[in-house]
């Protein structure tokens, strides 16, 4: 594949990205801010990194300047805890042990997995759903269970696990600039010291 091949793989599948379903996430977010929910993200590997991104641009970008701000939290990103779950339990709870901590009704769970078979986030999908919050599924390739299971699906329609990290992560930032939008208006959202930089 070339360069040019790959960008219009990522155009195209951008363009057949279900603007319903990622309105949908955007009413969720705005819920979950509203009553002051937790929102957690997990995946492994790159998705693991688009969680982990996601929570960030949450936790700073999207509250900062706010007096409510948005409890995003990255379930992979506590290394040791995670580890420790893997050794002694297994591999499969890293995600649900966590959330048997720190889950209530009404909180919202994002699973990522390009596959949609991560049998680590679909455990913890399971516990999430059981328990009152409300699963968003981020997938790839034909969604796997996840896209079944998720109350609202994000799905990227591509056989391509990079084309799926992409639009992934394009949807969190769609959702981050509406909430931006709404919650702030045209009020400075990151800082001065941000706004000189980028001048």
């Amino acid at each position: 594949m070339t360069a040019a091949e790959y960008r219009q793989l990522l155009t195209e599948t951008l363009d057949r990205l279900d603007m319903t379903s990622v309105n949908a996430m955007v009413d969720c977010f705005a819920k979950a801010h509203a009553q002051g929910a937790h929102i957690y993200t997990m995946g492994n590997g790159g998705s693991g990194a688009s969680a982990s991104h996601a929570a960030g641009d949450f936790l700073k970008g999207a509250s900062y300047g706010l007096d409510q701000r948005f409890k995003m939290i990255c379930l992979n990103d506590n290394l040791p805890s995670m580890m420790a779950i893997a050794n002694d339990i297994g591999w499969e709870d890293i995600f649900v042990e966590p959330l048997k901590n720190f889950l209530q009704p009404g909180d919202v769970v994002i699973g990522i997995s390009g596959s949609g078979n991560s049998k680590n986030v679909l455990k913890a999908v399971d516990y999430a759903k059981e328990h009152g919050a409300t699963v968003i599924g981020m997938t790839g390739f034909s969604g796997g269970a996840l896209r079944q299971k998720a109350d609202i699906s994000i799905h990227s329609d591509a056989m391509d696990m990079e084309v799926a990290e992409d639009v992934h992560m394009a949807v969190f930032n769609m959702v981050k600039k509406v909430m931006m939008a709404r919650l702030m208006g045209d009020q400075p959202s990151m800082g001065s010291t941000y706004d000189d930089r980028v001048r």
